[in-house]
């Protein structure tokens, strides 16, 4: 093991030793459950092993309860997305129902194009999602969103072209 590494496995067991407990109580009083604040603190610190940078932090909370939101932030938004998803497939009619492995590549659809979109600016995505989704026209969105039609074309193409760039990479 290089130098490098035992000093980066050093500070991780410092930072560890020093602010698991806090984090696990600063989540725990965010999302009432404790076993989920320990599934998300131990999340945070696997992220913060592969970052490496924990013999650089200044501010260790600060750091780890930013990793820590993010993360929460990410449960909640799956979370969001699998219940509308649950209700939208109990709606279903029960002879049209899916399979385990349909439902999982749909909901693995529906994660990435949230990926996609949220990367956009409020607008453009409503606008976006109001013309794919709803199927509006420009000039209906642009009525709806006291706005010109111009201007929902250019976020129309911002919106397009954001994704289709992170759909080539």
């Amino acid at each position: 093991m290089s130098s490098a590494d035992l000093s980066l496995q050093t500070a991780v067991h410092s930072l560890y030793e020093n602010h698991h407990n806090w984090l696990c109580g600063w989540l725990k009083k965010r999302l009432g459950c404790s076993e989920n604040a320990a599934d998300l603190a131990q999340d945070t610190f696997i992220r913060v092993l592969t970052l490496r940078k924990a013999s650089e932090l200044r501010e260790p909370r600060a750091y780890l309860s930013s990793i820590a939101r993010s993360l929460m932030i990410d449960m909640f938004r799956r979370r969001a997305l699998e219940q509308a998803y649950l209700e939208t497939l109990a709606a279903i009619p029960e002879p049209v129902d899916i399979s385990p492995e349909t439902r999982a590549l749909i909901l693995e659809t529906l994660l990435e194009i949230d990926r996609l979109l949220d990367g956009l600016g409020s607008r453009t995505r409503e606008i976006f999602l109001l013309s794919q989704l709803d199927g509006l026209s420009y000039v209906d969105i642009g009525r709806r969103l006291s706005v010109s039609v111009n201007t929902v074309k250019k976020h129309a193409v911002r919106a397009l072209t954001h994704c289709l760039l992170l759909l080539e990479d």
